[in-house]
């Protein structure tokens, strides 16, 4: 399955790209803006995108809306990643047609897990 992680912190992204490469049915690319996600998703047509909520300049939900207006990625599941999960926050979240919330900070051995188990996939 191939996997797009955007997220702008760095240390974040390294750590989540190397667990989920673990997985050997992942193929993971990774962005550091909403805008390059963009591109990557159109070009790349990832299986899910994994999507930070707050960024700079183009921010997750930003982000979300303008994949699922985009006939080349519309179809293109997307989850977000949030340290932000208050049940409101959450609920706003989820009113943006995404497949589900994965709270920040994540467990890293688990986040393949979590995941496939968000999408359905079997390990």
């Amino acid at each position: 399955m191939r996997v797009l992680y955007v997220d702008d912190e760095p240390d974040i992204r390294v750590v989540a790209v190397m667990c989920l490469q673990l997985n050997d049915n992942f193929e993971v690319q990774e962005c550091a803006s909403g805008m390059d996600a963009l591109q990557v998703a159109r070009d790349w047509q990832p299986d899910l995108v994994l999507l930070d909520v707050m960024m700079p300049e183009m921010d997750g939900p930003m982000t979300r809306i303008a994949l699922r207006d985009d006939p080349a990625t519309t179809h293109i599941p997307v989850v977000f990643v949030t340290a932000r999960t208050q049940p409101s926050e959450v609920e706003r979240l989820l009113e943006l047609d995404v497949t589900g919330v994965i709270a920040k900070p994540f467990d890293p051995m688990s986040l393949a897990e979590q995941v496939s188990t968000l999408m359905g996939w079997k390990n």
